[in-house]
């Protein structure tokens, strides 16, 4: 099964620690080794993104920061886990490393054959 771990933190605007690097280097490495990750990539911060609505046809931007919303999307993660216990464990142990903030864990559907 795939599932998709949406990380949502508070935004400091303050690049991480040497040490959480290294330690967060070390968990990537682990976990492609065993299989359990897929892809990860953390987001740079929201003073540099946008949001883009649809309402009734119209579409609205609103550039970041945004300073309205207490957590903002810090990254993602694809998991390969053989269930939903397994990849609530794998966002504990990421969870952890960071020190706080939360995983959203969101199965992927996958089709027959494994296809999306």
């Amino acid at each position: 099964m795939k599932f998709l771990s949406i990380y949502k933190t508070v935004e400091t605007n303050a690049p991480p620690s040497q040490e959480m690097m290294d330690k967060m280097t070390r968990l990537i490495e682990e976990s492609m080794k065993a299989g359990e990750l897929i892809s990860t990539e953390g987001c740079l911060p929201s003073a540099l993104g946008a949001r883009v609505r649809l309402d009734n046809g119209k579409a609205t931007v609103t550039d970041g920061p945004f300073t309205e919303s207490k957590e903002v999307v810090g990254g993602f993660a694809l998991l390969e886990a053989r269930s939903k216990a397994d990849a609530i464990e794998m966002a504990t142990r990421f969870l952890n490393v960071v020190g706080g903030g939360e995983c959203e864990l969101r199965q992927i559907y996958e089709g027959p054959n494994g296809c999306a």
